[in-house]
């Protein structure tokens, strides 16, 4: 029987945070995780081909294998360029 290992996904917008921990199997790319962890459902807008993904922050690729404890997360589109933001606070 095939050990699985445990990981964290993370999706967060303004008003709402999902996080879901789940057991893969070790051979799990980004992709399968995301897609069998329901994440998809549960957040209809969320489109694997436009949405960037990371683990810790770090940009990755959906066909990038996971490890135990990776916290994988969707980053969602930039409302405002960061430079543009700290313009107008100032």
């Amino acid at each position: 029987m095939e050990k699985k290992i445990q990981i964290e996904i993370v999706y967060a917008l303004a008003d709402k945070q999902t996080l879901l921990t789940l057991e893969v199997s070790p051979t799990s790319t980004a992709k399968q995780a995301l897609e069998d962890s329901g994440i998809l459902k549960i957040h209809p807008e969320i489109c694997l081909d436009k949405s960037p993904i990371g683990i810790f922050g770090k940009k990755i690729k959906l066909s990038d294998l996971l490890k135990p404890g990776d916290r994988l997360e969707i980053y969602r589109p930039l409302q405002i360029d960061p430079k543009k933001a700290r313009k107008l606070r100032h």
